[in-house]
């Protein structure tokens, strides 16, 4: 593929040299990587950005170059649809299908151009010799160039594209369309483009620490924070377990089980422990389970800083038995976690339809079991962090219509009025990220959760 006729052809005797150690290089080379393993793999961004165990080009970074990769990675996945758009404007002719490398190598410099305090020309050198570096691409540096000059000079048309474009895979914003109508839809995606601020439940005068950590009480009781300027270890309370972070909509759930004090609880799928310390606090012997011994561990360390105990069990839930019925279950499933696309934007672009419908069975499998564990006349409550109704409101119709031993136990408005928005006409909780207004699209918004609750018949 040759350059862009016209555009930009002026410029090429400015791009650098082909020298692959030029500084800053590394890292922009390792995010193009990064993107296609994101996007062409289907491999999770948290997996690959692992400070210990992630892609090796990324653990071979520096600090501040890693935060600058990942930083890259996150506004690329936010913005994918709006950014590939830009790029589209200034060719004369759609890449060809196999060319994903030259692909990812634009979206990396398109992104830190449009979205990211780089400058533009730093931008486009690098992206120019990350397209030189690389065997497969280094035929199309001049297009590179030339593209990506002209996004530069034409970021004045990006507001108009926003507010043009949904950044959604097209399944997505199909299934999220179907569920919750055209304008909901577009509010919700619209929530995804923007950071989210962080939560924190505390075990006591929600007010009070609003204050010390600089937030705000939310009506539901936690307690949020801006963007964060250094390490959660750093701020006031840590040390001494007064918190722990946990987004607003994750709190709810525990909350439906009501008054526990005194009673066993098993939190099914506990890892890394927020529902639990949620439980154990609310005064209830709690039994942690989750098939993984090393979320376990995370899970017995973040108890320990909060100076709350719980029994741990490592096991597969399908598998386990008690060795007598709990008086209460939580089952927070593990689902396609769409809820929670605004911190994980890789989400729509690793998950697919078929993985929805393969995780909704999985866990109307864990919840026929967990009502085993029950004891007649206990509660259970089902919850997850996915926006599909496949996964929540369809699941549960199905489960009630097909279980004898079950009754629906429906959450009252009145019950909990601190949460009485998110309550359903059936007795549902439901959250979205468009939910929670508080003032500010930066301020606002909680990650999607589903959860309803139910009593086994005596």
């Amino acid at each position: 593929m040759d350059a862009p006729r016209g555009r930009g052809q002026k410029h090429r005797k400015s791009a650098p040299s082909e020298n692959i150690e030029a500084p800053g290089l590394a890292s922009r080379r390792a995010a193009a990587r990064l993107l296609g393993a994101i996007v062409d793999a289907r491999t999770s961004l948290d997996g690959l950005t692992d400070p210990d165990h992630g892609h090796p080009r990324f653990v071979a970074l520096d600090g501040r170059d890693r935060s600058l990769v990942r930083a890259i990675l996150v506004t690329a996945l936010r913005h994918r649809v709006t950014i590939g758009r830009m790029i589209e404007r200034h060719l004369d002719r759609p890449l060809p299908a196999n060319a994903r490398s030259l692909a990812h190598i634009l979206h990396v410099g398109a992104t830190q151009i449009l979205f990211l305090d780089i400058p533009d020309s730093a931008a486009v050198d690098l992206a120019v010799a990350s397209a030189k570096s690389d065997p497969r691409t280094t035929r199309f540096s001049g297009l590179v160039n030339a593209v990506l000059r002209n996004v530069a000079r034409n970021k004045g048309n990006l507001p108009q594209i926003l507010r043009e474009t949904m950044d959604a895979p097209e399944w997505f914003r199909e299934r999220l369309a179907a569920a919750y109508g055209p304008d909901r839809t577009a509010a919700i995606l619209a929530m995804h483009r923007i950071e989210t601020p962080t939560d924190f439940t505390v075990k006591s005068d929600a007010e009070g620490w609003a204050e010390k950590l600089g937030g705000r009480a939310l009506p539901t009781g936690s307690v949020r924070v801006g963007r964060l300027q250094g390490p959660v270890s750093d701020l006031p309370g840590f040390g001494e377990g007064a918190w722990w972070v946990q987004d607003a909509a994750a709190a709810l759930p525990a909350r439906l089980l009501g008054e526990i004090r005194g009673l066993k609880v098993a939190d099914l799928c506990a890892a890394p422990g927020g529902k639990t310390a949620q439980l154990v606090l609310a005064g209830a012997s709690v039994t942690a389970l989750d098939l993984s011994a090393n979320r376990l561990k995370r899970l017995q360390s973040n108890l320990g800083r909060l100076v709350l105990q719980a029994e741990t069990v490592a096991a597969d839930i399908r598998a386990y038995r008690p060795a007598q019925a709990f008086d209460a279950v939580l089952l927070d499933a593990p689902c396609s976690s769409t809820g929670t696309v605004r911190r994980h934007p890789d989400i729509p672009w690793t998950k697919s339809p078929e993985d929805v419908v393969k995780l909704a069975a999985l866990q109307r499998e864990l919840l026929d079991k967990a009502v085993e564990f029950v004891r007649p006349g206990g509660r259970i409550v089902f919850s997850n962090c996915s926006l599909d109704p496949l996964e929540g409101e369809e699941l549960v119709r199905a489960f009630l219509a097909e279980r004898t031993d079950v009754r629906l136990d429906p959450v009252s408005r009145s019950d909990l009025p601190a949460i009485a928005a998110f309550i359903t006409a059936e007795g549902w909780l439901r959250t979205t990220p468009a939910d929670l207004d508080m003032g500010t699209p930066e301020f606002s918004g909680l990650d999607g959760f589903f959860a309803a609750r139910f009593a086994k018949v005596a």
